[in-house]
């Protein structure tokens, strides 16, 4: 009777545990560049490596004040955390972060964006 209560105990702690073994999934890395650093956060980036589903991304882009045209952009989704370190044409890699980002207060100047948002998190 011991053997059979002890058995049980292993297999139940066993097959409870099978999602040790199962291996996370890697966020799927980008490669960025910022095009436009405008007033109160309003940024502007490219994908220049990696393929976006098309639904969360703008193919063609024009920025009506300057009249300069953009491929495959988005507007910064979480200004606040963005890092300050990167500057206007700079390029970094980042991966969509779907957790919901701290609030911040950003000022409302307005400068044009592409209509669809992302979140992202920078990453090395």
């Amino acid at each position: 009777m011991k053997k059979f209560i002890f058995l049980s105990a292993l297999t139940t702690l066993l097959l409870s545990n099978t999602d040790c073994s199962v291996k996370k999934e890697r966020a799927v890395k980008y490669k960025g560049k910022l095009e436009i650093a405008a007033i109160c956060m309003n940024y502007t980036i490219s994908v220049k490596e990696g393929t976006m589903n098309a639904s969360d991304i703008v193919a063609n882009w024009t920025d009506e004040t300057t009249t300069k045209s953009y491929n495959n952009v988005f507007k910064l989704g979480n200004p606040c955390d963005f890092p300050a370190s990167i500057k206007q044409g700079d390029e970094f890699y980042f991966t969509i972060d779907t957790a919901k980002g701290k609030d911040c207060a950003v000022c409302m100047a307005y400068y044009p964006t592409p209509q669809k948002a992302l979140s992202i998190k920078v990453v090395q």
